[in-house]
């Protein structure tokens, strides 16, 4: 009997060890871009300012987007938004800090409506 539960116990703990955890997007803005081409991000919003390499990632501070809008109070506005992107080796994006921000036309956040368009 002991043997059995020792058995199954091993066998969970290796059935489990081989599972690999992924973090849930933190907004929709991650949850549009991780996983993508880091490529594809920087031609359709323009390249990044700088990088630096963190061990297997690369770190790029981007900033794009620069337009007029008008926003809901009938006011208009010049908005850009900025972003750390942490790229894998394989140059796909890991993961999206936004840096700074403006108020949207439509929201609380122009780089949400920006960087989440289809």
């Amino acid at each position: 009997m002991n043997r059995r539960i020792i058995a199954s116990t091993a066998v969970i703990a290796i059935m489990l060890s081989a599972c690999t955890t992924t973090r849930a997007p933190a907004n929709p803005i991650e949850a549009r871009w991780v996983g993508q081409s880091a490529g594809k991000f920087f031609a359709r919003y323009s390249p990044p300012l700088s990088d630096m390499a963190t061990g297997s990632t690369t770190l790029y501070n981007w900033r794009g987007g620069y337009q007029r809008i008008k926003l809901q109070n009938g006011r208009t506005a010049n908005v850009s938004c900025a972003a750390q992107i942490t790229v894998d080796a394989d140059y796909n994006i890991r993961a999206i800090r936004i840096t700074a921000d403006r108020q949207g036309a439509t929201g609380p956040s122009y780089c949400q409506e920006l960087l989440t368009q289809e």
